[in-house]
């Protein structure tokens, strides 16, 4: 199993790219031809400051203090220590549960009536198979929570806050490769949906059944399994959006082939050349609206950010995103034509690597923060200087039925040499009206608190 769990750190750890780039993450005031816009809710507008970590004595095994970027105001904590953290989901007494799918384990973090005092953190449920993505469902006067294993996924019929009987809905998934991990979302009709990552960087995804690289739906007792959405490389955030629809973040492809016989890069014609330069931007990764059927391209078309394909130095724009043929997969266009595909609604900086997501409505986060939606970026594993690890939020637009661009909500993980010290994977608004953030790299939860929570 460490075998295993070292080859899944290292392949979930961040999409990247062999390449340089000019800004290591969406700055607040960035514009959307250096990797994002501010967003149009006017509070949001350059308003942030840089804050020190408060580490209670309790959580010493953090070391010593770091400094994030936060909306001005705001205060930030070290809240608690679980090893090797990933995604989180609150119960419906209050506690906050954080899986830890290197370990099989499930902690359970439950608050101190002072909600800034370290909570008790007790093991919910261990032994499980890389359990990664939870969601909490009411099925006919019961509560329930689902657990995505990569192997599995599971139900717990929930009572007195505590797990019952388990119950597996779909057993046999594909498992191992370069993305086992999954994730769960329950819809309000009750369609319970998962993801299956890809098990390459770019190879074809037959071979197994039900596919990979796609979202499957299926109903809560584990009948009428269906696919939902195809040519989904690695789309762990998975969220339900303001009206209604399914959303995915999108980890896309390494290595990407320049796609245009044109000139590029000292090359005359640069055609199915692999080049940092171009590497560097391309392919963007995606939050996608999922609608039944939808193919998102991967691996034979790629989404393009240049608002003149192709041309060295082009503006990028992440919105409405085209598709360009892949060269190496798709060469002309002769396995998919591209140009059928509707178009990617949101882009995010090529190689941000984004993890949980999350749309705020009904959130007790202050606004504009509660009209939007978060995004954890794990940053890049294989580029130089290296993508920042980061928590992103997008503006909803309810007129479009869409995401704005992103800009950093907490930042500061990457120092000016490129290394980290820490990788958020997910972040969650809490009942008080704090924001909690786990990373897996320091094995801490964060909890950012806005003015007057």
């Amino acid at each position: 199993m460490l075998t295993l769990a070292l080859a899944i750190a290292g392949a979930v750890a961040g999409c990247g790219a062999l390449a340089r780039q000019q800004a290591s993450t969406v700055s607040p005031n960035s514009t959307a031809s250096s990797g994002g816009a501010r967003p149009r809710a006017d509070a949001a507008r350059g308003r942030f400051s840089r804050v020190t970590l408060r580490v209670p004595a309790v959580n010493s095994a953090f070391g010593r203090p770091h400094v994030v970027t936060v909306p001005r105001g705001w205060t930030a904590e070290v809240w608690a220590i679980v090893p090797l953290a990933r995604l989180e989901v609150w119960t419906p007494e209050g506690d906050l549960l954080v899986s830890s799918p290197y370990n099989g384990f499930i902690d359970e973090l439950t608050p101190s009536r002072v909600r800034s005092r370290p909570p008790v953190r007790s093991t919910l449920l261990s032994g499980l198979h890389y359990p990664q993505g939870m969601a909490f469902a009411s099925l006919g006067g019961q509560e329930y929570l689902f657990v995505a294993e990569s192997n599995e996924i599971v139900r717990y019929a929930w009572r007195d806050g505590a797990p019952g009987a388990r119950t597996v809905i779909v057993r046999g998934l594909p498992d191992g490769g370069a993305h086992p991990l999954k994730n769960v979302v329950v819809a309000s009709d009750h369609t319970v949906y998962f993801d299956i990552g890809s098990a390459s960087n770019a190879g074809p995804p037959g071979g197994t059944t039900p596919p990979r690289a796609t979202v499957i739906a299926v109903n809560p007792n584990g009948d009428h399994l269906r696919v939902f959405a195809t040519g989904v490389r690695n789309g762990d955030g998975l969220s339900i959006a303001p009206d209604g629809t399914l959303w995915t973040a999108v980890n896309e492809r390494d290595d990407i082939a320049y796609p245009f016989h044109e000139p590029y890069g000292g090359h005359a014609d640069a055609y199915q050349n692999v080049m940092a330069s171009y590497v560097d931007n391309h392919p963007p990764d995606e939050l996608a609206r999922l609608t039944a059927g939808l193919d998102l391209g991967w691996p034979y078309c790629d989404p393009d950010p240049d608002v003149h394909p192709g041309r060295a130095g082009a503006a990028l724009n992440y919105g409405d995103m085209p598709f360009d043929a892949d060269a190496q997969t798709n060469p002309g266009g002769r396995t998919l034509r591209c140009s059928t595909l509707p178009r990617i609604d949101r882009g995010l900086p090529a190689h941000s690597a984004p993890l949980g997501f999350h749309f705020l409505q009904g959130s007790r986060l202050p606004r504009p923060w509660s009209v939007g939606a978060v995004v954890a970026v794990h940053g890049s594993w294989d580029r130089e200087p290296p993508r920042a690890p980061a928590v992103l939020w997008l503006p909803w637009e309810a007129g479009t039925r869409t995401l704005g661009p992103a800009i950093t909500l907490v930042g500061g993980f990457q120092k000016p040499d490129g290394s980290r010290w820490g990788r958020p994977v997910d972040a969650v608004p809490g009942p008080d009206g704090a924001l909690y953030v786990s990373d897996d790299q320091t094995g801490a939860v964060y909890r950012l608190v806005p003015p007057g929570s």
